[in-house]
């Protein structure tokens, strides 16, 4: 299987240098990632929103290893949240983050992660939105529970993300459904052991509607992260089964990733998020990317042998 090869170059100094300077990078890395600044990704929100989409914003780059670099991505998501705030888009535009991004490896990183992002949290709630606490490896895990549990007392829409392949989750779903908490729903992107998680794709998938079942029928909002055509339509006969209006879930894709299936659940009155990264230090996301799809992969090596 090509998936784990490729989660274990997105670790690889050497092949992120390959990747880089490779001649089609550029116009595969635009597939995914929505620009590099601010500047560039607000139109795209503005364009995505003119198309009844909503959207959520991750500013890339959770390979830190200094505290003032926390600091510059905690900064990153403030400058961000003004702009939204200039523009009016705070309704249509939550954020997504990595608290690896904000210092969570670092030394007594799990405080420093929840102090920096408590400001980008407050700051998120002023401009009528909120933030969701992107899942990561497995090791990660508890902290970013413990982050998410302390941000809901303040801000209770604060969401996170959980990820099917890791036998925990069905535990982790109960749990969030219980108290009411927003949950993004994710297969999971992460070269993760057996001893930690499911490794066979039709069980991830099984294990993955169980999840979806577990809330849907709880008490908080179920955001549905996949592109599956299957996995989709279950999702909305769970809903139904559920008593959910259409408000009170919603889909999520990614930029890039199947555009007239988002416009066509918009336009069938679902609300549908399309997330969107941007910035400079794309490498760990677009090879998580190309590892989830095999097809994501092809097209990048036409792309360099067309490009070379």
């Amino acid at each position: 299987m090509l998936g784990p090869v490729i989660l274990a170059a997105s670790r690889s100094d050497k092949m992120r240098r390959f990747v880089s300077a490779a001649p089609g990078t550029k116009q595969v890395v635009a597939r995914f990632i929505a620009g590099q600044s601010v500047d560039d990704v607000v139109p795209i929100v503005q364009e995505l929103s003119d198309r009844g989409l909503e959207v959520t914003l991750d500013v890339v780059g959770e390979d830190i290893t200094t505290v003032e670099q926390s600091y510059a991505a905690r900064d990153a998501y403030l400058e961000l949240i003004g702009r939204l705030k200039e523009l009016g888009l705070g309704e249509r535009a939550e954020m997504s983050v990595k608290l690896s991004m904000f210092g969570q490896s670092l030394e007594e990183g799990h405080e420093l992660a929840l102090a920096n992002v408590r400001p980008v949290v407050a700051a998120a709630a002023e401009i009528g939105t909120t933030v969701t606490l992107d899942a990561e490896d497995h090791t990660t895990l508890d902290s970013m529970f413990a982050i998410h549990e302390e941000l809901r007392k303040d801000h209770p829409q604060t969401g996170c993300v959980i990820q099917a392949y890791l036998f925990r989750t069905e535990d982790d779903a109960r749990r969030l459904a219980a108290n009411g908490s927003r949950v993004r729903i994710v297969k999971g992107a992460y070269k993760e052991p057996a001893s930690v998680a499911i490794q066979e794709k039709p069980e991830i998938d099984k294990a993955y509607v169980r999840i979806m079942k577990i809330l849907m029928d709880g008490e908080g909002y179920p955001m549905i992260g996949s592109h599956d055509p299957r996995l989709i339509s279950i999702g909305q006969e769970l809903a139904r089964r559920a008593g959910r209006k259409l408000d009170e879930y919603e889909f999520q894709m990614l930029y890039g990733i199947r555009s007239e299936e988002q416009n066509r659940l918009a336009a069938e009155g679902h609300r549908m998020r399309v997330y969107t990264a941007y910035g400079t230090d794309w490498y760990g996301y677009f090879m998580r990317r190309l590892a989830e799809k095999p097809a994501n992969l092809l097209f990048f090596v036409r792309s360099i042998l067309t490009k070379g």
